[in-house]
């Protein structure tokens, strides 16, 4: 994009894959072509890298994403389009459909002639009822994942442990295109508990403390003007980070919130939290980022042992009617298949309930006093939230750094999902 004065201005990830930098360093490490990377059609790049990637299965050792929900995306094109790739394989030709000049050449250095056996083999393990440790199949060589699993994208935790079969999921640092924040030093530590050393030398930092309740659970987010340095971080204190870079960022505030975990040497370590100001309200209630994911989390834990998996969520505030209600999308999916679970009205109800349950005090009594109406559970159909991931690039989003939006704020997008809601749910009328 180009800003208003005429400057060309980009994600740090899309400047960066295409410097001589990337394509004589990292990209020599990669079994995909260059010219697969940095082809702009997407499907294209995602089908010929996966095409790359089966016909020299034997060299993969890590599959990688920035964030995790590319990876999300990549698992739905792969059951996709895996017969399609099996067919390249098998006839040893590259479909008609691949017109990008730049892709074309680089699979024609790959894609030398026929394999049946290959496909063959890729087709067994794709055909298996269950797609629970794919990975290891596809790949049998892998060592682990690298992807963001941080945050929002934690999300995609469970997904990707099913698929990769026991393959570590590592976090690998913590980087915006506003500077390179820190670095995973236990890179095997559970995903969901991963911490970042801050590397001091990379920019200024500064961090506003940011108020919470004694518990962690974000009352209304708000900052104190006055900022600590890295010497003045206090463990276990929530901040908002900031940042001064050569670049020209003068006190730039970021957005997220940190919390302090830790040291390493005189380094502060935090956890990401959540995306500050990311809520939903109807009125004097603040629900975060944090709030909602925890919540969800409980509620899912519902689901569990009838064999369905929440592959993606979002949510709006829904103040069309008064009063106005919390509006959760949930896309689900069984574990052993994309087939769309039989849904069963009391326990969708009962997960309802226990979201509103684990809200905070203000959004229950205001539930209570009826102030706030009963939350609602819209489940779409398989393949929703692609759409909505294509609507976000459309507009001009990086599908490399695609963060799927918690909350949502635009119209067209909350439109989208409700095109693809096959079932309503709500929680009970009333609340104790």
């Amino acid at each position: 994009m180009k800003t208003p004065s005429g400057l060309v201005a980009s994600p740090y990830s899309t400047f960066y894959s295409k410097t001589n930098t990337f394509k004589n360093s990292l990209a020599k490490f990669c079994i995909s072509p260059i010219e697969t990377i940095l082809c702009l059609d997407h499907k294209k790049s995602m089908f010929c890298q996966l095409l790359t990637g089966s016909l020299q299965r034997d060299e993969v050792v890590r599959l990688g994403t920035i964030f995790a929900s590319v990876l999300e995306r990549t698992i739905k094109f792969l059951e996709d389009y895996w017969r399609e790739l099996c067919c390249n394989i098998r006839t040893g030709y590259l479909r008609d459909w691949i017109i990008d000049p730049g892709c074309k050449n680089a699979m024609s250095f790959i894609l030398t002639g026929p394999n049946p056996e290959l496909a063959d083999l890729i087709q067994q393990i794709c055909e298996d009822k269950s797609w629970e440790g794919v990975f290891k199949k596809l790949w049998p060589k892998i060592k682990y994942i690298s992807s963001i699993c941080t945050g929002s994208m934690s999300q995609y935790i469970p997904l990707l442990e099913l698929y990769g079969g026991g393959i570590p999921l590592v976090s690998p640092s913590y980087v915006s295109s506003e500077a390179c924040f820190g670095i995973n030093l236990k890179p095997l530590s559970n995903p969901f508990d991963v911490s970042y050393t801050f590397l001091p030398n990379t920019a200024y930092f500064e961090f506003l403390p940011v108020n919470k309740d004694g518990g962690g659970k974000a009352q209304e987010t708000r900052t104190i003007d006055k900022p600590v340095d890295l010497e003045n971080v206090k463990l276990g204190q929530y901040y908002e980070v900031v940042v001064t870079t050569l670049a020209g960022l003068y006190r730039y505030r970021v957005g997220d919130v940190l919390k302090a975990t830790g040291f390493y040497n005189k380094s502060p370590q935090f956890q990401f939290v959540e995306r500050k100001n990311v809520v939903l309200s109807i009125g004097a209630d603040k629900t975060t980022e944090e709030d909602l994911s925890k919540a969800i989390t409980n509620a899912k834990l519902i689901l569990e042992p009838f064999g369905i998996m929440l592959t993606a969520y979002s949510s709006y505030s829904d103040t069309s009617s008064t009063p106005g209600r919390y509006v959760l999308f949930w896309e689900l999916k069984m574990k052993g298949s994309n087939d769309l679970p039989k849904l069963d009205a009391r326990v969708m109800e009962q997960c309802c309930c226990i979201v509103e349950e684990s809200f905070d005090f203000t959004y229950k009594s205001f539930r209570k006093d009826g102030a706030i109406s009963a939350l609602e559970l819209r489940v779409v159909k398989h393949g929703s939230f692609d759409e909505l991931m294509d609507f976000y690039t459309s507009k001009g989003a990086s599908i490399s750094q695609y963060k799927p939006p918690c909350c949502l704020k635009s119209e067209e997008a909350i439109k989208i999902l409700n095109s693809g809601t096959v079932g309503k749910f709500f929680s009970p009328k009333t609340m104790s």
